[in-house]
């Protein structure tokens, strides 16, 4: 099994680093490859909706988010990690995230998901929910920790002195693990919900 780990951060060993290495260590006990993308230090452009993802299968721009698509469809588990700016997640992760989820057209479904934020006092859980939605939004399974998945720090490294945090991230990734393997056996066994044909309804009459 692969989890696949997303840091939203421009700081490549900030405190967001911090919580999903937190993470790592306990995937890697439980037998989950990783694999960790940088997205906050590069240059990533917003989606301009030319709907040529559609013809095409991935982005017009030939980004990261082309190169981590396939890394995306291949993992079992995806961990987004962001900064707290302004009570929202780092606008690079965001268009990254907007770009990746909506050019990729395989299917998503029990692809567990979870996110992790970080920041010196609040807006974490405005971020938090900000991100839980490219999970819900495509039948990705959440996962769950012992509380909101945050951890404080202001100062690079400050956020390893958060036990509580740290603690938070180690029981996220122990649920998310055991989340994935249940669904591995239950598609095993009954295979993926049915799905119905999308009814797409606009609120213009």
């Amino acid at each position: 099994m692969k989890v696949l780990m997303i840091n939203g951060s421009p700081h490549v060993q900030g405190n967001t680093a911090i919580a999903l290495r937190e993470m790592e260590k306990i995937f890697a006990e439980e037998g989950i490859e990783t694999e960790i993308v940088h997205v906050g230090n590069r240059d990533i452009r917003g989606c301009i909706a030319c709907g040529s993802c559609m013809e095409k299968g991935r982005c017009v721009f030939d980004d990261l988010v082309n190169e981590t698509a396939p890394k995306f469809e291949a993992c079992d588990g995806l961990v987004v990690g962001s900064p707290v700016y302004y009570a929202s997640a780092n606008a690079t992760l965001v268009a990254f995230l907007d770009r990746l989820f909506y050019s990729t057209r395989f299917d998503k479904t029990m692809k567990v998901g979870a996110s992790v934020v970080a920041a010196r006092r609040g807006g974490l859980s405005s971020t938090f929910d900000e991100l839980n939605k490219f999970f819900t939004i495509c039948g990705m399974p959440v996962a769950s920790g012992q509380y909101w998945n945050s951890i404080h720090g202001r100062s690079q490294g400050e956020a390893a002195k958060d036990e509580e945090g740290l603690q938070s991230m180690r029981t996220l990734a122990r649920n998310m693990a055991f989340l994935m393997k249940s669904v591995a056996l239950g598609k095993e066994k009954f295979g993926l919900p049915r799905k119905e044909k999308p009814v797409r309804t606009n609120f213009v009459r």
